[in-house]
């Protein structure tokens, strides 16, 4: 929804900048598309300058035929001078810069060059001549090439090829009209409608290069908004690994500072408990150093697991990797746990590949991990259930660790929230013990160290399956036993003869 209303505020915002800015614009369009619609009418006229001459020489060359020699030579140099100034005057606003442009003045000055263009090339269908009839019809054409180009090749400025189309229009027109005949006004009536429809033309031409720009801007203006996301994004999550790294960082060097007053509280409460210097005269009290005793064990194991994770999180959790049997590690963990697991009427059965080789991996992190799982697994399951604790290759060449129960299990929806950290699910916490919420996800980053797989199963009323799964690379390939080699027997001894 938010996000929402800020798109809306901004495209209101982009809409209110565009309609001033036409506003301040003295051709109804933006102050910025205004400099690039002229700056295109000037390119494009630099583009056809020795097309629109050498059009000037052909029509000049084929006059010859019904203009005198004089006044065709004499047109041709005012005409070519004409053209040639104009493309000086082209040339010297595309090099001149932006900020400096005054756009009325070089708009004026476009205008003007067109009309006398015009005027000049219009010039030549009234001059007079006696072999007018005979050459109408390259007259004709003559204008409508003339009238075509102009309109096609200074679209983007209207006033201009209006300024430049209207005398040759309005001159071989009245050319034709003076003759009187039907044809010669067909001829006249034609060339006026002929000079709308290139204006119309010139028209919608402007309107698709204004479409353009306006294209171009908005992507522009998008590519903009998501680079300055993309930076927003950027510095957000370097804040944000800054800062967690800073977290990590603090919770590590804390070891000392948070265990030293835990271990004297769990060591005095200990003695206490155990009446070691004499027996406690109140009930109530012993009660008390118990809980004491308690409480102080559960907050060093949640501190422990919170500095594990806040280590590995930091990267300074280092592996000190040696070769380790899995199955002698899972069968200790059973034996630790089996004293807790015999207290609720549990059963725990173990499923074991045999002639498992060894893998390459930390002994006391896989410890961990194996007592973590096996630790839910009998936290979890009620009274008079079982745990099976299975063992064995997997399909490419690693090898696996599975705990699965048959406790109340997991919503499938909540398997997310328990693999984060400090996450429990729901029917877990009615169900069993409160924990710390960090077990599991110790579990998911150690194996990720090893470069191994964790995987959590489960079903409601039907129990949960977690597995660890270590890659093929990790698994020692056995070496075969090396012969003993035969000693040969020794030469007999010659018995030397006297």
């Amino acid at each position: 929804m938010n996000r929402r209303k800020a798109d809306r505020r901004r495209e209101v915002s982009r809409t209110v900048k565009t309609v001033r800015e036409r506003l301040s614009s003295t051709t109804g369009t933006r102050p910025a598309f205004d400099y690039e619609v002229l700056l295109g009418y000037a390119r494009n006229r630099m583009a056809a300058w020795l097309a629109i001459a050498i059009m000037v020489l052909a029509v000049g060359y084929s006059s010859i035929y019904f203009v005198p020699v004089e006044a065709l030579a004499a047109w041709g140099a005012v005409a070519f001078g004409i053209h040639a100034l104009n493309g000086l005057t082209y040339r010297r606003f595309v090099s001149q810069p932006a900020t400096d442009v005054n756009l009325q003045r070089w708009q004026r000055q476009f205008t003007i060059g067109e009309v006398l263009f015009g005027i000049v090339f219009g010039a030549l269908f009234v001059i007079p001549s006696e072999l007018r009839d005979q050459a109408a019809v390259l007259q004709f054409g003559t204008i409508l090439l003339s009238v075509a180009v102009i309109a096609m090749v200074g679209s983007n400025l209207p006033k201009a090829v209006i300024g430049g189309t209207l005398p040759i229009t309005l001159l071989g027109g009245a050319s034709f009209a003076l003759v009187g005949d039907f044809l010669s006004l067909t001829i006249a009536v034609f060339v006026v409608f002929a000079e709308g429809f290139f204006i119309v033309l010139a028209f919608r031409m402007r309107q698709n290069a204004l479409a353009m720009l306006e294209f171009r801007a908005e992507k522009d203006a998008l590519i903009a908004e998501l680079e300055q996301a993309n930076a927003i994004s950027d510095e957000s999550r370097r804040r944000a690994e800054e800062a967690n790294l800073a977290k990590s960082r603090f919770l590590a060097t804390m070891s000392h500072e948070l265990r030293t007053p835990l271990n004297a509280i769990l060591g005095f409460s200990e003695i206490m408990q155990g009446e070691v210097f004499g027996a406690i005269g109140n009930a109530h009290y012993k009660e008390y150093v118990t809980d004491i005793h308690n409480s102080g064990k559960h907050l060093l194991n949640l501190i422990n697991e919170i500095l594990d994770l806040s280590r590995i999180e930091a990267g300074r959790y280092q592996l000190n990797e040696e070769a380790v049997t899995l199955a002698h590690v899972a069968e200790d963990c059973h034996h630790l746990m089996k004293l807790k697991a015999k207290t609720k009427n549990l059963t725990i059965h173990q499923q074991f590949e045999p002639d498992l080789p060894k893998i390459w991996a930390d002994e006391r992190a896989i410890r961990q991990i194996i007592l973590n799982l096996l630790s839910n697994a009998v936290k979890f399951t009620p009274s008079g259930g079982e745990i099976w604790i299975k063992m064995g290759w997997t399909v490419g060449g690693g090898q696996y660790v599975s705990i699965r129960d048959n406790g109340p299990g997991i919503p499938e929806d909540e398997i997310p929230i328990v693999l984060s950290a400090f996450g429990q699910g729901s029917l877990a916490i009615k169900t069993a013990e409160q924990g710390t919420g960090l077990g599991l996800p110790i579990v998911k980053a150690l194996m990720t160290m090893h470069g191994g797989k964790f995987e959590l199963k489960s079903k409601l009323r039907e129990g949960t399956e977690a597995m660890i799964t270590f890659p093929a690379a990790r698994v020692m390939e056995v070496m075969p036993a090396i012969p003993d080699r035969v000693q040969p027997a020794p030469a007999p001894m010659r018995r030397a003869v006297g």
